[in-house]
């Protein structure tokens, strides 16, 4: 019988810290601190449904950070991207929620640095010509200038929250190219825009990487959906408010930047 009881104990504290093996895992996933930075893209502006408290920052219920944050058992969110932001406002106004605590942190980063909406407005309001020297200028900042800001910001991020998860997002293609559009900016115009974006997200991404962060790519999600696709379109092209323009709709939020966001997660 002492053979059998040795065996029945043995088997008994295993299945002890097997149970208290199991436990810790659960307690630990179900442990999510989430933190959203960033500028317009993540805070929903074009979206709609916008919280009371957010002011002109525009935070969404429908932006991919509120969405996720809905879909998941979050023990603390942290919605801080604001419309307009750039480098510097993350830096010094977005910030203050992480911590050691914080165990995943999104951001979409460099489109207002890169002078994006003076580049929309060059290209809806002048010549082809006009708009291509915009998208140059552009160009040459985000290649130049850029990368350094971007340095700057995420290895902040790593050190106010040195056990986080960070997801970096880039841009979507604005246009289909040959789409089915008749009136507004020629294809020279979109075109050019989206190789813009182009150079944008190359920059994001080798940044990202380089602070060992995970970086998604939006653009293969929008295809299809882009200003003058011929499907759904999940952009907003010139409407009002103004500063929604070029910027997801509610649709571009839940099946563009959601699925990314959770595939990098």
């Amino acid at each position: 019988m002492r053979p059998a009881r040795a065996v029945s104990a043995a088997a008994l504290a295993g299945f002890l810290a097997l149970t208290t093996l199991v436990g810790a895992t659960a307690a630990h996933a179900a442990t999510v601190n989430y933190v959203a930075l960033g500028d317009s893209y993540s805070s929903g502006v074009g979206a709609g449904s916008y919280t009371s408290e957010s002011g002109s920052c525009k935070r969404s219920t429908n932006a991919y950070p509120y969405l996720w944050k809905n879909a998941h058992s979050t023990s603390s969110f942290t919605f801080a991207a604001c419309s307009g932001a750039r480098t510097g406002d993350v830096l010094n106004s977005q910030l203050s929620g992480l911590n050691s605590a914080t165990t995943l942190v999104s951001i979409t980063i460099g489109g207002n640095d890169a002078g994006f909406a003076s580049t929309m407005q060059t290209c809806v309001l002048n010549t082809d010509s006009a708009c291509l020297d915009a998208v140059a200028t552009a160009k040459s900042y985000a290649t130049g200038t850029l990368p350094g800001l971007l340095d700057q910001v995420y290895s902040t991020i790593q050190g106010k929250a040195p056990n986080a998860h960070v997801v970096v997002l880039g841009y979507p293609h604005l246009y289909k190219i040959g789409g089915s559009c008749i009136f507004g900016i020629g294809d020279t115009k979109r075109a050019a825009i989206n190789s813009a974006a182009d150079v944008l997200d190359d920059v994001i991404a080798k940044r990202a990487a380089n602070a060992g962060f995970t970086y998604e790519d939006v653009r293969g999600l929008f295809t299809g959906h882009e200003i003058c696709a011929s499907g759904t379109v999940w952009l907003n092209s010139t409407t009002l408010p103004i500063d929604e323009s070029y910027h997801p709709k509610a649709a571009g939020q839940a099946g563009g930047y959601l699925p990314a966001f959770s595939a990098g997660v």
